[in-house]
């Protein structure tokens, strides 16, 4: 098959070998001194960190689900990149895991070159933010499978840790305090609800200004899921358990590290859950049930700390500009309760 038949297919081999350019730019641009080999290998390779006593090795794969569409919609496509990285980011650090490696994939039809370059573009800032390294990653044209234009967006992250540093929730106990961190919006889950709402029930698009945000509609809903490894970095020795709030929102993640025995009490009125969730509510006429069940509600993660070290952990935070509140405990028994 020629070149050109394959282009006729759906496949244009050339302007995939034009975007590779600019990739090679922002791969190599997150090499650390623990890579090993250059841009265009089938595999990539890292070493594991000297310093890092009976090491175990932390993977996670995710994506960002439809986020992607309203990435489209906008003609924005280098956020939904950092989207994922940070996200994988959260989801290792759960574990106390430093990330040390990310593989990006990419598929869909009809992609431009500057759609997957930022995409990539994206990715390796968030790499380059956490001292990380781009390995590799693999973009694939599927006419077939998707809609032109259109893409599906996910990566496979490498973290590592010391076993005896891992987090896994088993010193978690009653009277364990529960400290929330600020989300910056959305993050990466709920987009399916939200789009409808927004661009059906309410009929906005994305240079509409998005009601009680003080910001557009793509601003508010492209808004980049936030990393907490610089919030907690320095103080994860002194957290019992951490929980990712993603798709299943607070109840869904909190009771995920909870060990038997222990349940946790989440007092709703403990932080200002953030105007976007308001007016989505509102507008869609969702249960304050399903809301919790559907979105982060403004709380991106949440740490379960002892008592005595709330304040470190909370200064910690502050620090880095993320703002926290106390947002409940621990308690005897089982599941996560959201009171009043």
């Amino acid at each position: 098959m020629t070149t050109d038949r394959y282009k006729a297919a759906g496949v244009d081999l050339n302007a995939a070998a034009r975007a590779k350019q600019r990739i090679r730019t922002a791969v190599t641009s997150t090499q650390t001194p623990l890579t090993i080999g250059g841009f265009g290998a089938f595999g990539g390779m890292v070493r594991v960190p000297a310093d890092v006593e009976q090491p175990a090795l932390v993977m996670s794969t995710d994506g960002v689900g439809t986020k992607v569409l309203v990435a489209v919609r906008a003609g924005v496509h280098d956020t939904v990149g950092e989207d994922l990285l940070n996200h994988s980011v959260n989801d290792i650090l759960v574990h106390g895991a430093r990330p040390l490696a990310f593989l990006d994939y990419i598929a869909g039809a009809g992609m431009e070159i500057d759609t997957i370059a930022a995409l990539v573009e994206g990715v390796a800032r968030g790499c380059r933010a956490h001292e990380m390294a781009l390995v590799g990653g693999e973009t694939a044209q599927m006419p077939d499978v998707y809609h032109p234009g259109h893409y599906d967006l996910a990566g496979t992250i490498v973290g590592v840790v010391s076993e005896a540093a891992a987090l896994h929730g088993d010193a978690v106990e009653p009277g364990d305090v529960l400290v929330g961190y600020a989300s910056t919006g959305l993050h990466t889950n709920g987009y399916t609800l939200a789009r409808q709402i927004v661009f059906e029930e309410m009929r906005l698009d994305i240079g509409d200004e998005m009601p009680d945000a003080g910001t557009t509609v793509g601003a508010a809903l492209l808004a980049v899921h936030r990393s907490y490894w610089p919030a907690m970095r320095t103080v994860l020795d002194r957290i019992h358990a951490l929980a990712h709030v993603t798709g299943g929102g607070i109840p869904g993640n909190l009771e995920r590290p909870l060990p038997q025995g222990c349940g946790a009490r989440v007092e709703r009125s403990a932080w200002p859950v953030p105007p976007l969730f308001r007016v989505l509510q509102q507008a869609g006429g969702v249960d304050e049930a399903e809301m919790f069940h559907v979105f982060n509600m403004g709380i991106g993660m949440i740490a379960v700390v002892p008592r005595a070290a709330v304040d470190e952990v909370r200064g910690c935070a502050d620090g880095s500009g993320v703002e926290t509140w106390v947002i409940g405990e621990v308690v005897t028994g089982a599941g996560v309760e959201l009171v009043d």
